[in-house]
């Protein structure tokens, strides 16, 4: 049954095949922060580090950095953030402000910092947009965590709420090609990144230049130009390559059960854009769209629910029964009573939902397709968690456990696929233990949740305001995507 999957997926990324006991599947965000930790404390060559950023008390994280590097002179550092994340705060304490010392501790040669900036902000949108709202116009989204040859893949930021009471997703790969891929994507994106450095004199600590040895020119300078390069050096790394896996099967008892395609979506740095991702999941929607797929199913779940319109419409074609919708509760959301327009968002998100489920109707997968909402206490009080988790699990006939899944930063929005940057894994495998992990991990994200149907939403508490509507046409308006 995964025959059909592959030779589509072998044109569109490239590939690695594994044993599936190289991946092992964290639970909790603990779990995720003390791997993380084990793994830098462990390293002897490199630990890179790409997400969108480190939170500005992240004391425990930069020390266990610092107690690495002074204890082994030929491990390396390199730290990709996103640059309006990164240095919202400044010039009062921010996440850049807070890595530059390490560089001053290090030196250039051993640390780099680097913060990529989207070239869709420029010029007089740049210098008149709120920095609460400017982020809507795309940022490094990817969230890699590699020590020497191996990695985790996740959704999670490097911040408290991700190590403690954030429910993400951490797939930790022990594969050196896989390591070294991504290795390439993050190398590749720093060279088209501003460098942070140290600078005393400065009120905020430090200052960000543009290296002449940067693959391009700088995205406020010449965005036109800037994309031109970033074609040439991001197509020839995320494309396939001839020589690697094709077409072929995947052997159940042997150290090559499992085939990782390595995914990437690009979109602002490509044109034209040749960005992996959409095209990966959509192949893999459309193959469960075939009859004799009828007896497969799949879980998909985004913590902020507001998939790409292509990618709703192949969620309802497929051919699955069972199949299962997960997203967060409002309760759950991470902007739950924040202040300004983004306390707007969790209605947003519910009014998504809705529609969504309007639209499972209208095409009648009401007994095929299930909404549930993920709920742990309430965000803001005691022991209350938010959920942040999102991936695919494919299930196929005459099986018990999923053999596809999806893990990465991807939030599978409008905005993912054409403003982020992101990085994924596509897992196929025929490994049982692999498998029966991943339909573990698929369970136990739905133990704090529950199904919630069109009545639900009939709800007073559930009514989503005419403010809410017009908020979600503002942020339309004005360039971002929820």
């Amino acid at each position: 049954m995964l025959a059909p999957f592959f030779g589509e997926l072998d044109k569109i990324a490239p590939s690695f095949q594994i044993d599936g006991s190289e991946i092992r599947i964290l639970k909790t965000p603990s779990d995720f922060y003390e791997t993380l930790k084990l793994k830098i404390r462990g390293a002897q060559r490199r630990i890179f580090l790409s997400t969108l950023y480190i939170g500005k008390s992240e004391k425990e994280l930069i020390a266990t950095l610092q107690e690495t590097l002074r204890a082994k002179p030929a491990v390396k550092l390199s730290i990709l953030t996103d640059a309006l994340r990164g240095t919202r705060e400044a010039p009062d304490p921010s996440c850049a402000s807070l890595l530059a010392p390490l560089v001053d501790e290090f030196g250039p040669e051993r640390v780099e910092i680097r913060m990529y900036h989207t070239p869709n902000l420029t010029g007089l949108r740049k210098r008149h947009v709120p920095k609460r709202i400017n982020e809507g116009w795309g940022l490094q989204h990817m969230k890699l965590y590699g020590v020497d040859d191996e990695i985790i893949l996740s959704g999670a930021n490097l911040s408290t709420d991700y190590f403690t009471n954030r429910q993400d997703r951490y797939h930790l790969f022990s594969s050196k090609d896989i390591t070294d891929f991504f290795w390439s994507l993050h190398r590749a994106v720093s060279s088209l990144s501003f460098l942070v450095q140290p600078a005393d004199s400065l009120p905020a600590g430090f200052e960000m230049v543009w290296p002449a040895t940067n693959f391009a020119p700088s995205p406020l300078d010449d965005p036109e130009k800037f994309v031109a390069s970033s074609t040439k050096l991001i197509n020839g790394l995320i494309q396939p390559k001839t020589g690697g896996p094709r077409h072929g099967s995947l052997e159940e008892s042997h150290a090559r059960d499992t085939r990782i395609y390595v995914l990437a979506q690009m979109s602002q740095l490509l044109a034209p854009d040749t960005s992996t991702e959409l095209p990966a999941i959509t192949h893999v929607l459309k193959t469960l769209a075939s009859p004799q797929f009828q007896h497969s199913s799949w879980t998909f779940t985004a913590g902020y629910f507001n998939p790409a319109p292509s990618l709703t419409k192949l969620l309802l074609s497929t051919a699955s029964h069972n199949n299962t919708v997960i997203t967060a509760s409002p309760y759950a959301n991470g902007f739950y009573q924040s202040p300004g327009v983004s306390g707007l968002l969790p209605d947003a998100y519910t009014f998504l939902a809705h529609r969504f489920l309007k639209a499972v109707h209208q095409h009648k997968r009401d007994s095929s397709i299930t909404l549930k909402e993920w709920r742990n206490g309430t965000v803001g009080e005691a022991d209350g968690w938010t959920y942040h988790a999102k991936g695919l699990w494919v299930t196929l006939p005459g099986e018990k456990a999923p053999s596809i899944s999806l893990v990465g930063s991807s939030n599978y929005t409008k905005r993912s696929y054409s403003l982020d940057l992101e990085a994924n894994a596509l897992i196929v495998t025929r490994n049982e233990q692999l498998s029966k992990r991943l339909a573990e991990e698929q369970q136990w994200l739905q133990d704090h949740a529950k199904p919630i149907t069109r009545d639900d939403f009939a709800q007073n508490d559930r009514r989503v305001s005419f403010k809410v509507r017009l908020a979600m046409w503002v942020v339309q308006l004005v360039g971002g995507a929820l």
